[in-house]
């Protein structure tokens, strides 16, 4: 079955298919596909039949079911799950099996949704490319023989490639919504704080949300209302209620205003640019009014974020170290306490990881932590003031997910450059905000057609607004003029 969450979800309840039909259709094109696209680790074949085999039973009995009885969900595998492994792609994590299920897993079970699977993703969240996997790159189903984007590109690869109905990724820096640009699908960030954390394995824990990516924008809506909410378990989270977005998703307002930042018209590939002028021209016929706005701080975005996470990572990571987590070093000969730490560190964490705790040590070590640390919380105060500033002046910011479409697997061997890739989204994270990035064309100029995403952003708690005018734009762009080669190939 191809079709959107909505779509699964409806078919089911009105009996038009089973769940065990719709779970069975699933697994035999993951069964086809994911030797080529590695987007999957693990997958929950039997466990999955069994919870599709219950949901039918209860539609049988006239039971009344959650809002997502039998969709089948992938879950990035950096969240936590009872059941199977929570490994970060790491070979620390290999063999980890958490005690329990991260709030977000509780509340898609509590929907009855079916989680079909965990998905690769860039080692411990740490990319931008999902080549940095302990289990080998994950690929692009537009063109297996490039990146999906990262660090949550196993989720994205999986819904592109019609492989879930709909997945969970993370994104502390552009995580979620860039590889969904790069996959052609839907990515949603939350306000910081608008969904539970708990059970996310931390990378950089004032920047992380869990968020949707999903086929349309509606689907993101429904499974952020699932997923949003206070939990006592996660200090971080707004206790605060959630505004209903699915129910008024069509509601476009009759005037709104949206932002374009010029610093988010340079350094774009030719058809990234196309795209953006394209998505505000459609916008403005759906009675937007195009303002133009300054973010002169986007470029400062890159380096403040790079102290910031990595110090965060060097904290949190600090606990995979041998004895009290992860990967134990078996190296023969005489080890004392810092040689085992030492040796299991190495051989558990692969290069882009080992890079970014080395570095977050050094900007939180005596002498440096006022020259860099602490100058970028004060970065990022500036920057949540001038989002804030901006955002009064407008309802929504427009611009770019990343600034090209995707590139080939080896393709960027340079870490500040593979770093620019992110240069549109980490403010988001930042900031607090929201964003959600939306397929928004594609880019002719490779062997094969690729897509292209756009971004909108919007003040914090303020994701109606931004769902609203996300469904415009998506309606008024329509559906992309071609498909991944794995959706004609593989059925």
């Amino acid at each position: 079955m191809n079709g959107d969450l909505v779509g699964v979800r409806d078919a089911i309840a009105q009996r038009a298919t089973s769940a065990r039909e719709v779970i069975d259709g699933y697994l035999a094109r993951i069964d086809a596909a994911n030797g080529v696209l590695n987007a999957y680790h693990e997958v929950f074949a039997e466990e999955a039949r069994a919870a599709a085999d219950s949901v039918d039973a209860a539609i049988s009995r006239g039971d009344r079911l959650g809002p997502l009885a039998g969709v089948p969900i992938a879950v990035k595998d950096n969240i936590a799950t009872k059941l199977g492994t929570t490994t970060c792609s790491s070979r620390i994590l290999e063999n980890y099996r958490s005690p329990f299920d991260a709030t977000v897993i509780e509340r898609l079970a509590a929907a009855d949704a079916i989680v079909v699977g965990k998905t690769n993703l860039d080692e411990f969240a740490m990319g931008s490319s999902c080549e940095r996997c302990a289990w080998g790159p994950v690929r692009n189903p537009w063109d297996p023989s490039r990146v999906p984007g990262g660090s949550s590109g196993g989720s994205a690869a999986a819904v592109a490639a019609n492989l879930c109905a709909a997945a969970l990724g993370s994104d502390t820096g552009g995580s979620i919504r860039q590889p969904a640009a790069l996959c052609g699908v839907v990515g949603f960030k939350p306000t910081y704080g608008r969904v539970s954390r708990y059970g996310l394995v931390a990378f950089g824990s004032s920047l992380d949300q869990i968020g949707p990516i999903c086929h349309s924008v509606r689907d993101a809506a429904l499974l952020y209302e699932v997923m949003a909410g206070d939990d006592p378990r996660d200090s971080t989270c707004a206790a605060r209620a959630v505004e209903p977005v699915s129910a008024t998703l069509d509601e476009t307002p009759r005037t709104f205003r949206v932002g374009i930042p010029h610093q988010y018209r340079k350094g774009n590939s030719p058809a990234v640019d196309t795209a953006l002028e394209r998505a505000a021209l459609l916008l403005q016929k759906a009675g937007a009014t195009i303002v133009d706005v300054d973010l002169p701080m986007t470029d400062l975005g890159i380096s403040t974020y790079y102290v910031i996470a990595p110090a965060e990572a060097s904290s949190n990571l600090a606990r995979f170290d041998g004895i009290r987590y992860g990967h134990r070093s078996t190296a023969h000969g005489s080890q004392d306490l810092f040689d085992l730490y030492a040796n299991s560190r190495a051989e558990g964490f692969g290069a882009e990881v080992q890079r970014r705790i080395m570095l977050g040590t050094y900007v939180l070590s005596a002498g440096y932590y006022d020259a860099y640390y602490r100058r970028a919380l004060q970065i990022r105060r500036l920057i949540k003031q001038e989002f804030d500033t901006v955002l009064a002046q407008c309802d929504v910011i427009l611009g770019p997910t990343s600034p090209t479409a995707a590139f080939p697997i080896g393709g960027v061997t340079d870490p500040l450059a593979m770093y620019m890739c992110d240069v549109y989204t980490v403010n988001t994270n930042i900031a607090g905000i929201c964003g959600i990035s939306l397929q928004a064309g594609l880019d002719h100029s490779a062997d094969r057609p690729l897509p292209v995403g756009m971004q909108l952003q919007a003040q914090a708690f303020n994701e109606p607004m931004l769902f609203k005018i996300a469904r415009a734009l998506e309606r008024a762009s329509g559906p992309l003029d071609a498909a991944p080669p794995s959706l004609t190939t593989v059925a």
